[in-house]
């Protein structure tokens, strides 16, 4: 097993740390509180790295990391590293969205409970020597009308607990079937407009994204009811602190409570922290000794798995791949792996469009993985960087080349198939393969139907389709001591051409490539390795 070593730039649990310490072929160093150029210096030795929200993962530390291939976040939102960056080196991002879950759900309805009934203002009022129990009068939260907006893990884990107090819910989810929602036992709302019409109180837990900053602006306050209460948790951003602020200035919006803000820390002068009916706490959502265990174990684990056996999960820039999926899809990506190179062999240079297609079962699998792979093949050699599953769309969208996914086009008897065409303007060329019960084979090259592995090194051989051709090649590669492991031939009776495709032992000398190519009868000569 290769020997990787993992950074830990940020605290994580010990268990966790240990979790990585114990893999076999992993070292790890544990190296908190760096300075930016600190990182910098050293983060070229690392194959992995372990962050929190300390670190700022930037542009410049992909520079200068050509090893990095995985960054694990023990917590939820990823907004200190530079997702485009890390695609676009190559490296996964992993975060870890379900360890915090309960942890934040409670914090934020704790605040919501705070705010209804005062008691950060009743209890510094007790710390002052006052007795003001009419002062600090509250609200039931019973009966009233909650617009949840993120109804993921966190955002339905509130609404469980706020129906539990009596709340009436009602929730905006893009990605919220009426299905799900029936079985959680909330309304569903079609836009936030539609859930915050008459709220009482505001629950965020949504990711922060340029459509999602502000989603609670001035407009949307205004719809929920006087007297109304916000509460995040989720990212700062998310609400129009200066328009909050005038609601609440002008008598609509009753109160807030906020864990995440804009600018963090807010500064002293934060204009919010002048409004009476109010929670603040520094970011604590996941600051619990379970949810802090939880995530330095499970961002331990998903680091160590993906540099151990290529098993993703949880990854934000790239679908997941657990270990039952790659049980499953393993031998196909080494298929469509050997396919893609093949293709970038055999087809046509600087190509406009490369199109995956898939025929029988293959086709019910996720074959995004699969054809993200086929891409990697292709463009093992487009760049001096590496090309992998992470940064080959970003490569391909750079280079012009347009990827599709269709089903077969091809005539053929094999009831599964995975094909690539290599489309440039009028000019096409395919190869296709299959598998023979978990063994990969290529069943086509370039118009012509074949069958050989899909692993080794090969020659392709285009020549006349008459006496003695083939035995002039296998005179050829004897004279230069070059093994035929396996041989595959194929005919074109109408062109009276035929291709030979001969699987060798040892890579041919250029010399013998020249020869074979300077043999009358001999049309194209291609070396190539898979």
């Amino acid at each position: 097993m290769a020997d990787y070593r993992v950074l830990v730039s940020d605290p994580i649990s010990d268990i966790g740390v240990d979790a990585l310490r114990k893999a076999e072929g992993i070292s790890v160093d544990v190296n908190t509180g760096l300075a930016p150029e600190e990182l910098l210096k050293i983060i070229g030795d690392y194959d992995g790295l372990v962050v929190r929200s300390q670190t700022k993962v930037t542009p410049e530390v992909f520079a200068a990391a050509p090893k990095l291939k995985v960054i694990g976040r023990a917590g939820v939102g990823v907004d200190n590293i530079d997702r485009g960056a890390a695609t676009d080196h190559g490296v996964v991002v992993m975060n870890t969205p379900s360890g915090n879950t309960i942890s934040t759900a409670e914090h934020a309805f704790s605040l919501m409970l705070s705010l209804a009934r005062n008691i950060p203002q009743a209890h510094a009022s007790m710390l002052a020597g006052r007795w003001d129990r009419k002062l600090y009068q509250g609200v039931e939260i019973n009966g009233k009308r909650l617009a949840v907006l993120g109804m993921g893990r966190i955002g339905s884990e509130f609404a469980k607990r706020a129906q539990a107090f009596g709340m009436t819910v009602v929730a905006y989810d893009p990605f919220l079937t009426e299905a799900r929602a029936q079985s959680l036992k909330v309304e569903l709302a079609e836009s936030p407009e539609t859930a915050l019409k008459g709220a009482d109180v505001v629950t965020l837990h949504i990711p922060l994204t340029p459509e999602s900053k502000h989603i609670l602006n001035e407009e949307r306050i205004s719809l929920m009811n006087p007297g109304a209460l916000i509460v995040n948790c989720a990212r700062g951003g998310l609400v129009d602190e200066a328009a909050a602020k005038k609601l609440i200035d002008s008598g609509h919006l009753a109160g807030i409570a906020l864990d995440v803000y804009e600018d963090e820390p807010p500064a002293a002068d934060f204009p919010l922290f002048a409004v009476k009916k109010c929670a603040y706490t520094p970011h604590l959502g996941a600051s619990t000794a379970e949810a802090q265990e939880n995530v330095g174990i499970q961002v331990a684990e998903q680091v160590r798995d993906f540099l151990a056996t290529g098993e993703i999960r949880n990854a934000v820039n790239m679908p997941s791949l657990d270990s039952a999926t790659l049980e499953k899809v393993g031998p196909y990506l080494e298929l469509a792996r050997s396919l893609g190179r093949l293709a970038a062999i055999t087809g046509p240079a600087q190509a406009d469009t490369i199109q995956v297609s898939y025929l029988g079962p293959v086709s019910e699998l996720d074959t995004e993985l699969i054809t993200r792979t086929a891409l990697t093949g292709y463009l093992t050699n487009a760049r001096e960087e590496s090309v992998n599953l992470v940064n080959a769309p970003a490569i391909a969208k750079d280079l012009g080349l347009n990827v599709s996914e269709s089903t077969v086009g091809l005539v053929t008897n094999c009831t599964e198939l995975i094909e690539i065409t290599v489309i440039k303007g009028s000019k096409t060329s395919t190869v296709a393969g299959t598998l023979f019960g978990r063994t990969a084979r290529i069943v086509h090259i370039a118009d012509h139907n074949v069958e050989t592995n899909a692993k080794g090194s090969f020659l392709f051989v285009e020549n006349d389709d008459r006496p003695g051709i083939v035995g002039t090649i296998g005179t050829l590669l004897g004279e230069a001591q070059v093994n035929i492991a396996n041989m595959a031939l194929s005919r074109n009776p109408e062109l009276k051409r035929a291709v030979t495709v001969i699987e060798v032992d040892t890579e041919p000398t250029a010399e013998l490539l020249d020869k074979l190519a300077a043999t009358p009868g001999i049309l194209k000569v291609r070396s190539f390795d898979l």
